[in-house]
């Protein structure tokens, strides 16, 4: 367990804004918004990274456009078998092309690069993919945290899959950012 002194907490107020004021009503999703530009500053400032925040920060925005036609589906079903898993990811992509389909012709060069993947982007992309992962874990601690045993059991998955990545700025998340999020709203200065 972390001394007071050692727990780091901006990560929490931010996401705390959405319990004030939820973007999408009070059973929104956590979009995360705030993790990918996060990541990539740790990379860049302690583990010599040239990534840019703001790209990867875009890049979350528009990270699960597609689930806007196809709902959300959770990861043990997506990834329950390859079959599967190769069929979401081609509905994800149709998904993805008919909401670019949507955007006006003359904007089109802007949004292309957040609806088809740019292999220049392959690392922020992936650093997209371990905040949503990241974001996920710190739902369930949220739940958790609040009585919600309904979550403990994807709490102690999520975990395991988020110290899997092989990522030290994700690690630097977890040891500095992380035990913040089990503090209660008394605990905060």
């Amino acid at each position: 367990m972390y001394a007071r002194g050692d727990v780091h907490e901006p990560f929490l107020r931010v996401s705390l804004a959405d319990e004030v004021h939820p973007p999408l009503g009070p059973h929104a999703q956590h979009v995360p918004r705030e993790h990918p530009g996060a990541l990539a500053i740790i990379r860049n400032r302690l583990f010599g990274g040239d990534l840019s925040p703001e790209r990867a920060a875009t890049l979350a925005l528009y990270h699960d456009t597609s689930e806007v036609l196809t709902g959300d589906l959770p990861s043990p079903v997506k990834e329950f078998n390859p079959e599967i898993h190769r069929a979401y990811h081609a509905l994800e992509a149709a998904s993805k092309e008919k909401l670019f389909g949507l955007i006006p012709d003359p904007l089109k060069p802007g949004y292309e690069p957040f609806f088809r993947p740019d292999p220049r982007d392959h690392t922020h992309r992936m650093l997209v993919r371990a905040a949503d992962k990241l974001c996920a874990y710190l739902k369930c601690l949220e739940e958790t945290g609040a009585g919600n045993p309904e979550f403990a059991q994807a709490e102690k998955s999520l975990r395991a899959s988020v110290e899997g990545l092989d990522l030290p700025e994700v690690r630097y998340f977890l040891d500095t950012f992380v035990p913040s999020f089990r503090l209660t709203l008394d605990e905060l200065n």
